[in-house]
């Protein structure tokens, strides 16, 4: 008796498929423009990011959930980490950079210079 054919979709090494989405996200410098300028107005005003384990959410900022900023706020050197004895051993924290805060000064102002529908277009379409 032979065994059935393997199919690309049952071979263990054949990498998981992304949805379109997630591609789309993963090649897009900012996935969520909505979000990473509520996070930049956040963080512009004191507010501290929080990472904690990607098990247990990823990341929060001002009490609400960032699903989709902080790598781009990384990579870009928006945001420096800091030491936060008074927060939890295995949560990191971030700040604005120098860098960060400048950004964030002229970002947040070219979004209010927007009109309004624009802005609420970006926040339906991410």
């Amino acid at each position: 008796m032979t065994s059935p054919a393997r199919t690309p979709a049952s071979d263990a090494s054949t990498p998981a498929r992304t949805s379109p989405r997630t591609a789309q996200a993963e090649r897009t410098i900012i996935a969520n423009r909505g979000e990473f300028v509520d996070a930049l107005h956040a963080l512009r005003k004191g507010h501290v990011l929080v990472r904690v384990s990607e098990a247990a959410g990823g990341c929060v900022l001002d009490g609400s959930p960032v699903y989709h900023s902080y790598p781009t706020l990384a990579r870009y050197g928006l945001i420096d980490e800091f030491h936060n004895p008074h927060g939890f051993a295995q949560a990191r924290y971030f700040r604005l950079s120098e860098r960060g805060r400048a950004f964030a000064d002229r970002a947040c102002a070219a979004w209010r210079s927007r009109p309004l529908w624009q802005r609420l277009a970006v926040r339906l379409v991410g």
